[in-house]
C-alpha cells in the first residue's frame, strides 16, 4: 500500500512539476473542439423540434441517437433568409426579410477559413449553375444560400449541389462545407417525410463515413415553425462525438461559434457573445 500511494504521489508531482494537475489535463481535453478534417452542415426549412418525430422523420431521430442531439436549440429570429445569413456571418446584417438582399462586405466564415488556408463551399441543390447569383430558378432560391450574399466568398465557393462528392470521395471534401437542399427537399414547400428520405438517400453515407475519418455531420433547421418559440432540431454525428441528448441552451450563433474554434478562428459578430460547443466531444 505504502509503494502504490508512493507511486502515485510522485505522479502527481511529476505532473505539477510540468505546470498540470490530472484535474487540470482532463478539464483542458474538455474544454477543447476537435479540429475536423471535413464539417458539413445541412439545413432544413420551418419545422418546429416537436415536429420531427419518431413517426414523422424516423431517419432525423435514427441520427440524434447516433450522436448528439440538442434538446434546446434556438433560432435567432424569422423568417429564414437572416438566420442562414446569421449561421454564417454572426449577424442578420439587419436583413429582416425573404427579398433577394444585396451583397455584403463584412467578415463571415467562408472568408475566415480561406484566409486561414483552409477551404470552404456550400452546395445548393436545383440551383441553375455553378456561381449562380439570381434571385430563384426552379425550386433554388437564393435566400436559403448565405455565401453568395458575400462579396469576399468566391464564385468558386458557390456550387451547385451535383458538385457534392459521392461516397467514394469524401475525402475531397472542402474543410467545411454547407448543403442546402432545395424549397422541397428541405420541407419548406413539401412534407416532412420528404426531406426525412433526402437527407437518408443524400448524406446518410457521409454520416456513417465522418465517425471513422475525423470528420462530422451538423444537421440542423433555419426556424421553426412561428409556434414553438423558434426551438429547432440540431444533431451532430460524426467522430469524437458523445452519443447523448443534450440541455444547453444553443443557437446559430453557438454552431458557428463552435466550427469557428474547430480551425481556430476568432469569433464573428454575436458568435463571440456565446461559448462553443465542448461538452459532446470524446
Amino acid at each position: 500500500m505504502f509503494i502504490r500511494r508512493l507511486t502515485v504521489a510522485t505522479a502527481t508531482l511529476a505532473l505539477a512539476g510540468a505546470g498540470l494537475t490530472a484535474a487540470a489535463h482532463t478539464a483542458q481535453a474538455a474544454t477543447s473542439v476537435p479540429r475536423f478534417d471535413h464539417i458539413v452542415l445541412v439545413m432544413f426549412e420551418n419545422k418546429a423540434n416537436s415536429q420531427i418525430t419518431s413517426s414523422s422523420a424516423p431517419y432525423f431521430q435514427s441520427l440524434a441517437m447516433q450522436g448528439a442531439s440538442f434538446s434546446q436549440s434556438y433560432a435567432i429570429t424569422h423568417p429564414s433568409q437572416p438566420n442562414y445569413i446569421a449561421l454564417f456571418s454572426g449577424s442578420t446584417q439587419g436583413v429582416t426579410s425573404d427579398a433577394c438582399p444585396k451583397t455584403f462586405s463584412g467578415n463571415n466564415l467562408g472568408a475566415q477559413l480561406i484566409g486561414a488556408g483552409l477551404t470552404f463551399k456550400g452546395y445548393s441543390e436545383s440551383m441553375p449553375s455553378d456561381g449562380y447569383t439570381g434571385c430563384s430558378s426552379g425550386r433554388y432560391q437564393r435566400k436559403h444560400n448565405s455565401w453568395v450574399d458575400f462579396s469576399n466568398v468566391p464564385a468558386a465557393s458557390n456550387l451547385t449541389y451535383a458538385s457534392f462528392p459521392d461516397s467514394s470521395n469524401y475525402a475531397s471534401l472542402p474543410t467545411v462545407a454547407f448543403v442546402t437542399p432545395n424549397m422541397c427537399n428541405d420541407m419548406h414547400d413539401c412534407s416532412i417525410s420528404t426531406g426525412n428520405t433526402w437527407l437518408r438517400n443524400n448524406l446518410d453515407a457521409y454520416a456513417q463515413w465522418a465517425k471513422t475519418n475525423n470528420s462530422l455531420l451538423i444537421v440542423n433547421f433555419d426556424e421553426d415553425n412561428s409556434l414553438s418559440l423558434n426551438h429547432i432540431y440540431t444533431t451532430f454525428v460524426g467522430a469524437h462525438v458523445k452519443t447523448g441528448t443534450y440541455s444547453s441552451k444553443i443557437t446559430h450563433y453557438t454552431v458557428l461559434r463552435t466550427i469557428e474554434s474547430a480551425y481556430g478562428l476568432s469569433a464573428l459578430g454575436s458568435a463571440a457573445g456565446v461559448s462553443p460547443i465542448t461538452d459532446v466531444w470524446n
